[in-house]
C-alpha cells in the first residue's frame, strides 16, 4: 500500500488569499504556485485546513476523472475554501458521485444535446437582435454589460430552464448574490434559499400541470415538453429523483447559465483592448470558432479554485501521496496554461490547433452546458464584430472595474462607444 512506502516531504501551505483582479490578469499567488510544482498545498480564506491543489494538465484530467476522489463528501468536511459559503444545496448535481451524478444528469441531458441547443439557435439570435438594435437606436455610448453581456445570457438561460420574463430579473439578483463573496455569507445563503424556495413552486406548478406533450404559454408555463424545469418536473413525478435532487440540479444550472455574462465580458474586453484580434477577426470569419476557443482557454474565467473533491482512499499524484480524507483542488485555470499541452501558453493565438483546454472542467463534472456556452459566446461576439462599427472603449482603460468579491471573474462595466 502506498501508506507503506518511503516518506515524501510534503511542500509548504501556501496562504492564498484570491483578492480581487482587474482585468484578464492571471493570478499572481497560482503562477507562484505553478512555479512551485505540479502539486502543492493551499489555504484559503474560509473554511478550516489546507487541500491539495493540483496544476499540471494531465494531473488535473486524472483526479477529476478518478473514482477515488468525491465530491459527495465535501459536504462531510469544512474544507478551506474561497466562498464563505457553500454554494450547491444538499443533493445537488454538483456534489453527487456516479451513479447518483449520473442518473441526475440523465433527467435533463436532452436540453443540453447538439440538438436541443442548437433548437435555441434561432430564438437566441432573434433576442440578441432586439438588444442589439435597441442599443444602435439609442446610440453611444451604452454600457455593454448592463445592455447586453447580462440580459442576453439571462434570456436565454431562462428560455431553456423554463422561467418566465417577470421572474427574471429577481432570480438574475439571487445570482449575482449567490456568486458573489463581498455580501457575506448570510446574504447568499439567504439568495440561494429564496432561489430555491422559487425553484421548488415552479417544479410542483409543472408536477400539477399537464406532462403528456402539451404545449406551454409564452409566458413560461410550468411544464412545458422541453424546458429543463419542465423535464425535472416530469422526472420527479416518475420517481427517478427527489424534488431536492430536482431542485438543486435546476440551481447549478440556472447559475451557471449567468457565468457567460462574466466570461463574455471578458472576451469583450480583450478584443477592445487588442483591436488587431478584432481586425483579424473581421477579415477572417470563419476563424471565429477556434478564436472564441482560444479565448475560453485564456480568460481567467474564476477567481481561485471552484468545488474539492476528498480522497476516498490514498492516491499517489505527480509524486505525493494524497491520503484518504485530505481535500483537493485542480486548478483548471493552471492546466489551461501548462506549457507542455499549450506552447506558449501565455499568449492568445486564434489559430491555436489542437486546444483541448479544460475551462469547462473535465471528467464527470464537466459542464453539461458548455454547448449553450459556446452558442452565446459565438453569437455575441458576431454581434460585437458586426454590427458596431469601430467599437471601442468610452472611458480609459484604467477606470474600468471587476466586480469586487465575484467567484466569477468579470467586468462591472463596459462603457463602449462606435462610430
Amino acid at each position: 500500500m502506498l501508506r507503506d512506502g518511503p516518506a515524501t516531504s510534503r511542500p509548504p501551505v501556501t496562504h492564498w488569499p484570491a483578492r480581487d483582479l482587474d482585468g484578464v490578469d492571471f493570478d499572481p499567488v497560482l503562477a507562484e504556485l505553478m512555479r512551485a510544482g505540479p502539486i502543492t498545498r493551499i489555504k484559503l480564506p474560509n473554511g478550516s485546513g489546507w487541500a491539495w491543489l493540483v496544476c499540471r494538465y494531465d494531473d488535473v484530467r486524472m483526479v477529476a476523472n478518478d473514482p477515488r476522489f468525491s465530491r459527495k463528501l465535501v459536504m462531510e468536511h469544512d474544507v478551506t475554501r474561497l466562498a464563505p459559503h457553500f454554494i450547491p444545496a444538499p443533493g445537488a448535481v454538483g456534489l453527487e458521485d456516479p451513479p447518483d451524478h449520473t442518473r441526475l444528469r440523465r433527467t435533463v441531458a436532452a436540453a443540453f444535446t447538439t440538438t436541443g441547443v442548437e433548437r435555441l439557435r434561432t430564438r437566441a439570435q432573434r433576442m440578441l437582435d432586439e438588444l442589439v438594435d435597441a442599443i444602435l437606436r439609442d446610440g453611444p455610448p451604452a454600457d455593454l454589460t448592463e445592455r447586453l453581456l447580462a440580459p442576453f445570457p439571462l434570456a436565454v438561460v431562462c428560455e431553456l430552464m423554463g422561467v418566465p420574463a417577470p421572474d427574471r430579473p429577481k432570480v438574475h439578483e439571487w445570482t449575482t448574490l449567490i456568486l458573489s463573496s463581498a455580501q457575506g455569507a448570510e446574504r447568499s445563503e439567504q439568495a440561494k434559499t429564496r432561489m430555491c424556495d422559487y425553484l421548488g413552486e415552479r417544479l410542483r406548478a409543472g408536477r400539477g400541470a399537464t406532462v403528456d406533450g402539451g404545449e406551454a404559454d409564452e409566458a413560461g408555463e410550468a411544464g412545458e415538453a422541453g424546458d429543463v424545469i419542465g423535464m425535472l418536473a416530469r422526472a420527479v413525478e416518475a420517481g427517478e429523483v427527489t424534488e431536492e435532487e430536482a431542485v438543486g440540479v435546476a440551481l447549478l444550472l440556472q447559475i451557471g447559465g449567468e457565468a457567460v455574462t462574466n466570461n463574455t465580458g471578458n472576451m469583450v474586453y480583450i478584443l477592445l483592448t487588442r483591436p488587431e484580434l478584432m481586425d483579424k477577426l473581421r477579415a477572417a470569419p470563419d476563424l471565429r470558432p477556434t478564436a472564441i476557443n482560444e479565448l475560453l482557454r485564456y480568460i481567467p474565467h474564476r477567481n481561485s479554485v471552484g468545488l474539492s473533491r476528498i480522497a476516498l482512499e490514498d492516491v499517489e499524484v505527480a509524486g505525493q501521496v494524497i491520503r484518504a480524507g485530505e481535500a483537493v483542488y485542480v486548478s483548471y485555470l493552471a492546466a489551461n496554461r501548462d506549457p507542455e499541452v499549450f506552447p506558449d501558453p501565455d499568449e492568445i493565438r486564434l489559430d491555436r490547433t489542437p486546444n483541448a483546454h479544460v475551462s469547462f472542467g473535465y471528467g464527470p463534472h464537466f459542464c453539461p452546458g458548455n454547448m449553450l456556452a459556446r452558442l452565446e459566446s459565438e453569437l455575441l461576439v458576431n454581434a460585437l464584430l458586426d454590427r458596431f462599427p469601430d467599437p471601442r472603449f468610452a472611458v480609459p482603460v484604467d477606470e474600468l472595474g471587476w466586480r469586487p468579491g465575484a467567484l466569477i471573474r468579470g467586468p462591472e462595466a463596459l462603457p463602449v462607444t462606435w462610430s
